[in-house]
Parts: structure tokens; C-alpha cells; sequence
């Protein structure tokens, strides 16, 4: 990612992510995003996920995987939906705040992958580097970079994929799926 942001736009993302938390777990409106205090960057189209964790588990994670608003709206928009819409997950409760730690990781724009057979995958994927998006029909999952540290092997990775996506673990061996892979810029609390 060459365009990356600076410590301060930084910092003000993990703010805003921190403050849609507490006022969604709080059932407060959120106040409207002042985006002529913001920096270019932060006012710009960009796409976020947002993951929650909790004494290192995980315990909420939604984004976007193509831009539509500006950066700083989408991370407030996927702190709070992290927080009470991801359905892995009860609703993060007012009592759990102090412990949540919040990391927001940027998106570049996801780019198709070409291969011709599953060895062929293997091969092109970049572990610890590459988000990996698969698509089979209207089925859709994707990992971001940050999950091979979990999974560093690319095999049971792209099984992992699958059953996320609601197919066997092993439909990228049997047929050629669509591939698309992104980076992101991760920081956190």
C-alpha cells in the first residue's frame, strides 16, 4: 500500500472506531461526521474492517471490501456493526467495553487472481501478505492477511475459506473458483 496513512490519521480512526463502539453498545445516535476537520485521506472513499477482540479473542469483525464513503465513515460504520451486528457473536453489552481492544485494518481495492488449476493457487497466494475473496456463484467469504497468522498453511487456509462461505472445505480443489486478493494497513489500540 503506498499511499499510507500517518500516525495521527491513524490515531483518529481508532477514535472514531472507539467512540461508534461505546455509543452503539450504548444505544446512542451517533453525532454527524465532521468531514471538513478531516485530513484527505481520512475524507476519502475507502473501504475497512473493523475487528473486536477480547483477552485476544476475537469477539466481532465486519467491514467492507469496496469503497463507497469516506474512510473515516466507514470505520465508525463497521466499529459499531462489529460491535451488535456480527451474527457469529451476542451483542457486545456496556459491561465488556473496558476490555474490547478495537484494530481497523484499510483495504486497497481487491484485484482478480488468474490460475488455471488448484496447485496453480497455491502457488500465486502470498501467506501473510494477501486477503484472499472467494466466489462460487452467489456464495462470498474472504480472510483477511491477518488470519494466516492462524492459518499459515495456504491449503487449509482456502478450505477454511470454503466452509466460511458455506461450501466444502475442499470446492477450491474440486473447481475453479473466483479469486480476488487486497492488502490492507492494520493497526490497532
Amino acid at each position: 500500500m503506498s499511499d499510507r496513512l500517518t500516525p495521527e490519521e491513524k490515531q483518529t480512526l481508532l477514535q472514531l472506531a472507539r467512540q461508534a463502539l461505546e455509543a452503539g453498545v450504548r444505544g446512542q445516535a451517533l453525532p454527524p461526521l465532521d468531514l471538513e476537520g478531516l485530513t484527505p485521506a481520512l475524507r476519502a472513499e475507502g473501504a475497512s474492517f473493523v475487528t473486536l477482540t477480547r483477552g485476544g479473542a476475537l469477539r466481532g469483525c465486519i467491514g467492507a471490501l469496496e469503497p463507497y464513503q469516506p474512510l473515516a465513515e466507514d470505520v465508525r460504520e463497521h466499529a459499531r456493526a462489529a460491535a451488535l451486528e456480527d451474527y457469529r457473536f451476542p451483542p457486545v453489552q456496556e459491561s465488556e467495553l473496558a476490555g474490547i481492544e478495537v484494530e481497523v485494518s484499510r483495504l486497497t481495492v481487491p484485484v482478480p487472481l488468474a490460475y488455471r488449476q488448484p496447485g496453480d493457487l497455491l502457488e500465486k497466494l502470498r501467506p501473510g501478505v494477501d486477503g484472499v475473496i472467494l466466489r462460487d456463484g452467489v456464495r462470498r467469504a474472504t480472510f483477511l492477511p491477518q488470519v494466516w497468522e492462524k492459518i499459515p498453511d495456504p491449503q487449509e487456509f482456502l478450505s477454511n475459506l470454503c466452509s466460511k462461505m458455506g461450501a466444502r472445505p475442499d470446492t477450491w480443489r474440486l473447481r475453479l473458483l473466483t479469486v480476488l486478493t487486497y492488502q490492507v494497513e492494520e493497526f490497532h489500540e
